[in-house]
């Protein structure tokens, strides 16, 4: 059986616009754009948000153009990034709202 793409379980399309609905007063988004070394950017690299401790909480896989998202408490959290151009991690303490992160890989 094939389910439609609306019923399967993969993340939502990372390039996609944000909701309409979503009240970013009360939302926490954590987005950005995976870029190499060379600064460019990095489609299909896995993206791993880690709490405070260090604990996988989740991942995604960028966008054909290095473009990630996840929603997120307010917090520290860290990004990592895994790809065939390299690994690389960024710290990000998030707020409510959009928090724009740019993570590079090596």
């Amino acid at each position: 059986m094939t389910l439609p793409a609306a019923a399967s379980c993969a993340a939502p399309d990372q390039a996609a616009p944000l909701p309409a609905s979503l009240d970013l007063e009360k939302e926490t988004v954590i987005t950005g754009i995976v870029r190499s070394a060379e600064a460019e950017p990095v489609p299909g690299a896995y993206v791993r948000l880690l709490d405070s401790t260090g604990e996988f909480t989740a991942e995604v896989v960028t966008s054909a153009a290095g473009q990630f998202r996840f929603f997120a408490a307010p917090g520290s959290w860290t990004l990592r990034a895994l790809s065939r151009h390299g690994n690389g991690d960024t710290a990000v303490t998030a707020g409510r709202g959009v928090n724009e992160v740019a993570v590079t890989v090596a």
